[in-house]
């Protein structure tokens, strides 16, 4: 049954919302039948969108399905720039041909969830290539230094002693800049973004235009129960096959059942709480969660595949029919042969060895210097792949 247009706003300021910045002049501007240009940017810090950052696009779908405006931005400029907002240390700049590799398929993983034909798809090199030092220094001129020191992961590590980059205060400049590009009404990202999306309220009036409202979301924690980032390793991205993707929902911390209901699928607020407790434990509330997921991204009919796959394979301990071949030469490394299959870098590789995480043909490996050749490798609960010698 579809929700009432109060029902739908009333939803989308409070579903996985964790602030709305003027809030009220958003309802109200809602409920007028404004048309609003709603706005969300990702920069393309690894090739694929995964289903923590997938909520912001969904909060996108829900203000399309309202008649809005939607903008979304790749960000291959500020991607080079880099943003800290979530880290205790400096992120390395990326190259232009790591930007070059990790866009190509934006565009069509963000069409998986909103309609493209009414969208605007933008990539914000298009304007910020254009910025001279006279239009930075103005835009700069509107923040103080004690700002961007009063940021909490910033205060830490200059407490620390750890270094700081100009190019840092940088970024949300950046960002800002985009919300006048595109003359945004309302900016969407999660809440490590909070000083980014202020920094284009702060701005747009240099340039003639009303603040944006904004609103944050909560962020989702990965399969390993820290928050969900490619850097790590503990994605699920929604590009992930049928049955990558439900077994690692069916790998996620119990207690984040209800959050990953309420975050990553669809149903509605109401019914949430009936789909747990029309389940009596866990596995079977993951079964469910999973089915949900799966099938927003897949459709309903590999959705119940690969519940009937993850079935033979954990219920009955048999082999996957369909694992990913990896070929390599006898005698490799298994911290190499990680990185081949895709984990994301070595410390990662070596965090799963340390966790006894990896089995070839169930045997638990831990030493990253042992040599491998042939046989099936387990990694983690629900990854496995046949590896070939040459």
């Amino acid at each position: 049954m579809s929700m009432t247009k109060d029902e739908a706003i009333y939803e989308l300021l409070t579903r996985g919302v964790e602030e709305v910045i003027q809030k009220e002049h958003l309802e109200a501007a809602l409920r007028s039948g404004k048309k609003l240009r709603v706005k969300l940017g990702i920069d393309p810090t690894s090739p694929n969108i995964h289903i923590g950052r997938a909520g912001s696009l969904w909060k996108l779908r829900a203000f399309q399905e309202l008649g809005h405006k939607i903008i979304f931005i790749v960000g291959d400029f500020t991607g080079l720039i880099g943003d800290t907002s979530d880290k205790d240390s400096e992120r390395p700049m990326m190259t232009e041909a790591q930007i070059k590799q990790n866009i190509k398929t934006y565009f069509k993983q963000a069409s998986k969830i909103i309609d493209p034909k009414k969208s605007e798809m933008h990539y914000n090199s298009k304007w910020l290539k254009k910025l001279g030092f006279l239009e930075i220094g103005k835009m700069a001129d509107a923040f103080g230094l004690h700002e961007f020191e009063s940021r909490e992961n910033i205060s830490n590590r200059l407490k620390a002693g750890k270094r700081i980059s100009l190019r840092e205060l940088l970024y949300p400049i950046m960002q800002g800049y985009d919300s006048v590009a595109v003359k945004a009404d309302v900016e969407i990202g999660g809440t490590d973004q909070r000083f980014n999306l202020l920094a284009g309220r702060v701005i747009q009036p240099l340039y003639g235009q009303r603040p944006q409202n904004i609103m944050t979301g909560t962020l989702l924690e990965g399969t390993d129960g820290r928050k969900m980032s490619s850097s790590w390793g503990n994605v699920i991205n929604i590009t992930d096959t049928p049955n990558d993707m439900f077994g690692k929902v069916m790998s996620i911390h119990d207690e984040l059942i209800e959050k990953y209901f309420i975050l990553a699928t669809r149903i509605p607020m109401p019914r949430i709480r009936e789909a747990i407790s029309s389940h009596t434990n866990p596995r079977d509330q993951k079964l469910a969660l999973a089915r949900e997921i799966v099938t927003l991204y897949h459709g309903e009919k590999s959705a119940e595949k690969a519940a009937d796959e993850f079935r033979r394979v954990f219920s009955k301990k048999e082999a996957p029919s369909d694992m990913r071949e990896v070929k390599i030469v006898s005698g490799t490394l298994i911290i190499d042969v990680l990185i081949a299959i895709g984990i994301s870098s070595k410390s990662e590789a070596r965090r799963l060895l340390q966790q006894n995480a990896v089995e070839l043909d169930g045997e638990r490996i831990s030493n990253p210097n042992q040599e491998i050749s042939a046989g099936m490798l387990k990694v983690g609960k629900n990854r496995f792949f046949r590896i070939l010698t040459k």
